[in-house]
């Protein structure tokens, strides 16, 4: 059948005369085109039910696929400089050791008391008191507060705080106060603060 025929029975076609329960006598341009047709049908919603979820889980993996590469990136980093990272991890434990060193025990604290008295008389003050305050605990140390009253010159108070800032343990100054007594002697009043670590060491 040539083209022309088709079309001209597809111009022949009187969609009154024809029911769909004698579709197979239909011209066969009307069946072709509605075939076609059911064929698009289908064919959309084959993509709307099933390839657009495909496409859904596609960008999703693609997304994850991103992630993964990055992941395993910092992985394969990490594990190139696996040796480097357990040297400094050693060097920070050395590191830690030496400042925990430096921290008393309470065993310590009296120690570290006599040493803050011989400063004193070693840079020519008069010792007026010494005073522990109540501890302040803080997440990881412990301060251990000290009100140190001293008389002397100002030479002697420049000697006695850079002998505390020589000591083996860690030792802070803060809160000075300098005022005159009777006239020609100089007092000193200073919150020593000294830490020491909650953990075992």
């Amino acid at each position: 059948m040539t083209l022309r025929e088709l079309l001209k029975e597809f111009r022949s076609f009187d969609r009154a005369d024809y029911e769909f329960e004698n579709i197979g006598v239909w011209p066969l341009v009307v069946r072709i085109a509605l075939a076609v047709g059911l064929f698009a049908l289908l064919e959309g919603l084959g993509y709307y039910f099933s390839v657009r979820d495909l496409s859904v889980e596609f960008d999703q993996a693609v997304a994850q696929e991103t992630q993964l590469k990055k992941a395993f990136e910092e992985r394969a980093f990490e594990v190139a400089n696996l040796e480097v990272y357990r040297l400094q991890m050693e060097q920070i434990e050395e590191s830690f050791q030496g400042l925990l060193a430096q921290l008393p025990a309470d065993t310590e604290v009296p120690g570290l008391l006599e040493d803050i008295t011989e400063i004193g008389l070693g840079s020519s003050l008069e010792i007026g008191s010494i005073t522990l305050q109540p501890e302040q605990v803080a997440e990881f140390y412990v301060e251990l507060p000290i009100k140190i009253v001293a008389s002397g010159g100002y030479h002697d108070f420049g000697s006695f705080i850079s002998g505390i800032s020589g000591l083996p343990r860690i030792v802070t100054l803060h809160n000075y106060s300098i005022k005159a007594v009777d006239g020609k002697q100089l007092q000193l009043s200073i919150d020593a603060k000294t830490y020491r670590y909650k953990g075992d060491i």
